[in-house]
Order: C-alpha cells, then structure tokens, then sequence
C-alpha cells in the first residue's frame, strides 16, 4: 500500500500543535516556582504534586466544577429531546416549502455572529429573570439548533421511511413513531451531537461571563478567568487549575472521538 508522506508529515505537524502546548501545560503544573524560571520544557526533578491541591482550594474546584457539570449535562439533555424533534419534523416535511423555509432559516444562523447579538441577548436574560443557569442551558439548546439542525436533517432523511409506514400500519402515531423507531436508530448522531454540545457547554466561557449575575454560579472557565486575574503571577498553580478544568472534557473526547467523526459523515451524507 502506498503511503502519502507529505499528508503523514502534515498530520505530524498538525498533531505537534496539540501535544507540545499539553506537554508544557502538565510540566509547569507539575514544577515549583524555582524550576519555572529555568527552561521551560525540562521535566520537572521532584513532582510538586502540591500545586493540585492549593488550586483546588483558591479555585473551590467543587463548586465550579458541579456548576459547570450541571449546565453541561441539562444542555447536553435538553438538545438532544427538543433538536432531535425539530430536526424530524423538518426531515420528513423536506418537500413542503414551509419546512424546506425553516431549514434554510436555521442553518443560516450558522453565519451570524454572537458578538453581534450578544448586547441584546443580555438585555433580554437580565429582563426575564433567566440569568442564571436555567437560562444559560436554554441558550446552549438554541445556539446550537442551527449546526445540529444540518447534522440530524441530513442523518434522519437517509432513514428508509417505509420503517415508519410499517409502524404506522400497526396502529403507531406519530409521536410512538418517533421514539419507538427513530429516535433509538439516531444513537450515533445522539452521541455526536452529545459531545459536541458538551464540549461547548464545558469549555465556553462568553456565554456564562455575559449571562450568569451570581458568583455562586460561576463554571470553570470563569474561576479560571478570575483566578488568572487575581494570582497572574502564580504560574504553577495557574496551570495545575487550567489542567484540572482541562482534564473531564479531554477525558470524554479521548473515548468518545469515534462517535463524533462517525456522526459528522453519516450526517453529510444527505441534506
């Protein structure tokens, strides 16, 4: 089998871009002060495993990290039920130009900005009380319809729609159709979609810095920010709290990569 090296050396590089910041961020987490100041990719002579610990105490680790779980499992939950049935809706109506409209409307907001409505989108939070983590969830579920709309569209349009007839001529609605039929065949868009949208929610930080009001609320992004401000000269201890915030999430992508390429090119198989 011939082997294509300039695309294997691309790759190489491409993949330096990724390791060689991790590496440096778990050296310097791992390093005292006095080791910081020499050169900084050496591996640190005596593990200072204590910077874990003084991080998880200036950071209150716990509470930022259940805050950031919260919002990341509810918006994770909530998108995957109500984008799902959308997508559906619009996937097997494709040929009415009213629901052929709302796709087209939906992925268009792909191309729209959030610094452009981001002012009004504060304004409005503050004035209906949802400041808060509740609302922070509702608008990862509707910040992220647009790309997960072209996913599942694309994905439910290559079911066979006689799976649905012969459920219907066994007496099915379609509500029963939907999670009886469809809805267990979406498992790997469910899972892609999933991930993507726990990435974001885990690891955002503009939308929780304009939205929550309340520093009990604060993710851990957020901690970070504040933590940077407070201690930017406290290195070791910074990057031992940025790989702690850093940890879950690379976790979660390392097992669960499969699924996310898997869904993204069974998604683009149709739309």
């Amino acid at each position: 089998m011939r082997r294509n090296w300039w695309l294997t050396a691309l790759m190489a590089a491409g993949s330096l871009t990724v390791l060689v910041p991790l590496y440096f961020t778990v050296v310097t987490a791992l390093k005292t002060p006095e080791e910081l100041a020499g050169a900084g990719f050496d591996l640190p002579r005596n593990p200072a495993w204590g910077n874990f610990a003084e991080a998880w105490e200036l950071t209150n680790y716990p509470q930022a990290a259940l805050n950031s779980a919260l919002i990341t499992v509810g918006a994770v939950a909530l998108t995957l039920l109500t984008n799902s049935l959308v997508a559906y809706a619009i996937a097997r109506n494709f040929h009415r130009k009213l629901f052929k409209g709302l796709y087209f409307y939906f992925v268009s907001a792909l191309f729209v900005p959030f610094p452009i409505i981001m002012l009004p989108v504060v304004k409005q939070t503050s004035l209906l009380g949802l400041d808060n983590q509740a609302g922070l969830i509702l608008l990862y579920v509707v910040y992220g319809l647009a790309f997960n709309i072209f996913l599942y569209v694309g994905y439910i349009r290559s079911i066979p729609s006689s799976l649905e007839e012969a459920a219907r001529v066994d007496g099915a609605g379609t509500w029963t159709v939907f999670w009886r039929v469809i809805f267990p065949l979406l498992a790997p868009m469910n899972a892609t979609v999933g991930i993507l949208t726990f990435l974001w929610a885990w690891n955002d930080f503009l939308l929780p810095l304009v939205v929550l009001s309340s520093p009990d609320a604060q993710t851990l992004p957020l901690v970070q920010y504040v933590f940077q401000s407070q201690f930017n000269t406290n290195h070791t201890v910074a990057f031992a709290s940025y790989l702690m915030a850093l940890a879950p999430v690379l976790l979660v992508y390392v097992f669960a990569q499969r699924w996310v390429i898997s869904g993204v090119l069974r998604g683009s198989v149709k739309g």
